[in-house]
């Protein structure tokens, strides 16, 4: 599995926890069994890292969003945010301008329309805020 394929995997397994309140291994064992899903450790690590500190990314999407509120922004484009912006400051072997770009892949492939340009300009605002180069 590429990182990329880990990084989809990862968004649709939290994406997929926002309706059940089932544990994220119940929910791979049933993506497992319905379609022969099988994570790799990248994968759930980031599922790990965006539930451990999901407040603080949060916090940090909420600064950034500019007039949205956390309410206003689909859970489409907020899970793919807390992804991104758990890697970008979790994760030290891993570029910003990676996290941001498979971010806005995803985007374009899960969100809508105008879900991609968005990110990218919350996302690009919290990696100058860190005084990385998006």
């Amino acid at each position: 599995m590429t990182r990329h394929e880990a990084r989809e995997l990862a968004f649709i397994l939290t994406f997929e926890k926002t309706f059940t309140d089932a544990p994220i291994s119940d929910i791979l064992e049933n993506a497992d069994e319905a379609r022969a899903v099988k994570a790799n450790a990248f994968a759930l690590s980031l599922v790990a890292g965006v539930d451990e500190n999901i407040a603080s990314i949060d916090e940090l999407i909420s600064k950034h969003s500019l007039k949205w509120n956390k309410e206003r922004i689909s859970r489409v484009a907020l899970y793919i945010m807390r992804l991104a912006v758990y890697e970008m400051l979790y994760v030290d072997d891993i570029p910003v301008s990676v996290s941001i770009n498979e971010a806005v892949e995803l985007a374009k492939k899960y969100g809508g329309d105008e879900d991609p340009a968005f990110i990218n300009g919350v996302l690009g605002g919290i990696a100058r805020q860190s005084g990385d180069k998006p």
